[in-house]
């Protein structure tokens, strides 16, 4: 709570003072009615003054309306509070993911992530409102109530206030229980998020392999392993709640056992005992309340506990204090003895050493799992290399901001991922700020107009959810269209072509050829059709440079790999 008042509750320090504000309001109001119809009952009705009861009855009719008032403002101000709070936490804890690299996110899956950016942050969102609202409230009251009726009468006061240290003894006995099996049952939600999430996204693979049944098990599995952790939770909370309503049933018992005898020994009236009893409702109420604050206060510090958790998680790879920008690019690439493993064991790339030139086609060949792609995820700082050296231009990536150097890369490969949005702002998402006219030019460039003009609504066609309404050329063509769009000195093509058919690719190839007109482009592929225009082919195997020569070089000789890659593959 010391964190979050510190960082998020300050910046709403205003709907966090009407919240409260409005809560003691509600706590005076509840305090004051009891000490008004006890006056009522002593005086203003037995010796009938009846002008100054009305007056009275009026003022509190008046309360009672501003106490409305304040109880619309602690919904609305106090939820508004709580809401902003919870959108600051989730556009940090998105900035914070946004920060980390492809390690954590190789290790982490989806629904996990999107459970610590909903069901956490409701949790702490609920806290936050609700708590400080509620114990203020309730404490106030208690303190009010108990001050009142050790006014009215010591000893009925007394048999109370026994009962708030067996109250705070069941509180702290079961806090920490609770706040356990809470961080359990939000482990499990983030488990079974993600096996929600995977299963949706395997529908149609389930119907195509007719698994639908296996994938229904693996969820019920999942479902009935959250129900466990729920029902841990359930068990504790039904544990003090149990106590506490013994307790809270309790004492109007004792009250009325104990004004009994007050009665009968003729030291204390009825009038009196009606009065106690409004103040013993008062505090039983609060008390309640607590009870129940316990539950959000469980959830919510489990939420921020791991809400912290995310926080601390530092980025595998940052900016160097001193990073440059990167400006007038040439597009030149120079490996120098790059090694790199993804466990700390086994190196993928040993020792690999390459010059490319500006304005260069190069095209990286070989075996799957030789570290091509891991290769050309070094160059925009994806991962960082164990040793060695890669420069652009002359500097160490390393000395260079990460945004200035990837603004300056166009990265197209096999997987394109699309918003479901148009066509038109897909291709807008490189150069967010370019006009119409720029993102037309550039689907004409990667020869989507034809395309377009078949479509209901042309550019501002909706795709779909990851482009599933347009083929795979066409989803590849909008890659294009982006990259023609950011216009970059220095182009990757990632395998972007081996899921399209023959057609297609003949077609996108004609357009990569023109995209990698004047820029440095590097071109992972082993397929002759995507390599023949290249100036230099690079084959890569067990992370090393085996050969390299161009095309026709390397076909002439049979006994290079190239040869064996391009007639032991399935050619285009």
């Amino acid at each position: 709570m010391k964190y979050l008042f510190k960082t998020y509750f300050m910046k709403h320090k205003r709907l966090f003072a009407i919240d409260m504000i409005s809560a003691t309001l509600v706590a005076v109001i509840d305090l004051v009615f009891p000490i008004i119809t006890r006056t009522c009952l002593h005086h203003f009705i037995p010796n009938e003054m009846w002008k100054v009861f009305f007056i009275v009855i009026g003022i509190m009719i008046a309360f009672y309306a501003l106490r409305s008032l304040a109880v619309f403002n602690m919904w609305y101000f106090g939820h508004s509070f709580g809401v902003c709070v919870e959108r600051d936490m989730r556009i940090d804890l998105f900035s914070h993911l946004q920060t980390l690299g492809y390690d954590y996110y190789n290790a982490n899956r989806t629904g996990q992530l999107l459970s610590r950016l909903t069901t956490d942050l409701f949790d702490i969102t609920e806290m936050s409102h609700h708590v400080p609202e509620d114990i203020f409230i309730s404490f106030m009251t208690i303190i009010g109530a108990i001050s009142i009726m050790f006014a009215i009468r010591w000893e009925l006061a007394l048999t109370i206030a026994l009962a708030l240290p067996v109250f705070l003894f069941l509180v702290l006995r079961n806090r920490k229980k609770m706040k356990e099996t809470s961080t359990e049952v939000k482990k499990k939600t983030s488990h079974i998020n993600t096996e929600f999430e995977e299963a949706i996204s395997a529908l149609k693979l389930a119907k195509a392999e007719n698994s639908e049944a296996e994938e229904k098990s693996k969820f019920v599995q999942a479902s009935e392993t959250y129900k466990n952790a729920k029902y841990s939770f359930y068990k504790a909370m039904g544990r003090f709640n149990a106590s506490m309503e013994y307790l809270l049933c309790f004492l109007p018992l004792a009250v009325i056992g104990v004004s009994g005898i007050l009665v009968m020994k003729q030291s204390m009236d009825v009038l009196d005992i009606i009065t106690f009893n409004l103040y013993v409702a008062s505090f039983v109420s609060p008390l309640r309340k607590l009870a129940a604050t316990v539950e959000i206060l469980a959830n919510g510090k489990a939420g921020l506990r791991r809400f912290s958790e995310m926080m601390s998680i530092k980025p595998a790879i940052k900016d160097s204090p001193d990073a440059i920008e990167l400006e007038n690019v040439k597009g030149s690439i120079q490996f120098e003895d790059v090694s790199f493993s993804y466990d700390g064991q086994n190196k993928v790339l040993k020792e690999f050493s390459l010059q490319v030139n500006p304005g260069e086609t190069v095209a990286f060949c070989g075996d799957s799992g030789g570290g091509k792609t891991t290769l050309i995820n070094l160059i925009p700082r994806f991962y960082d290399a164990d040793s060695g050296r890669i420069l652009i231009d002359g500097i160490d990536v390393k000395d260079i901001r990460q945004d200035s150097l990837r603004s300056q890369i166009g990265l197209i490969s096999q997987n394109v991922f699309l918003f479901a949005a148009s066509i038109m702002e897909n291709v807008r998402y490189s150069k967010p700020d370019a006009s119409d006219d720029e993102v037309l030019k550039a689907l004409d460039l990667a020869s989507l107009t034809d395309d377009m003009r078949k479509m209901p609504d042309g550019a501002n066609t909706i795709v779909g959810e990851n482009g599933v309404l347009l083929s795979g050329g066409q989803r590849q063509r909008i890659a294009i269209a982006r990259t023609f769009l950011k216009n970059p000195p220095i182009l990757i093509l990632d395998e972007a072509t081996s899921e399209l058919d023959n057609i297609t690719k003949s077609k996108i190839q004609k357009t990569f050829e023109q995209l990698s007109k004047n820029r440095t482009t590097i071109i992972i592929a082993h397929r002759l059709s995507t390599t023949r225009n290249a100036d230099r082919i690079v084959v890569i195997s067990d992370g090393r440079i085996a050969e390299t020569g161009t095309p026709d070089e390397l076909l002439a000789d049979k006994s290079s790999k190239y040869w064996q890659l391009n007639h032991t593959s399935p050619q285009d």
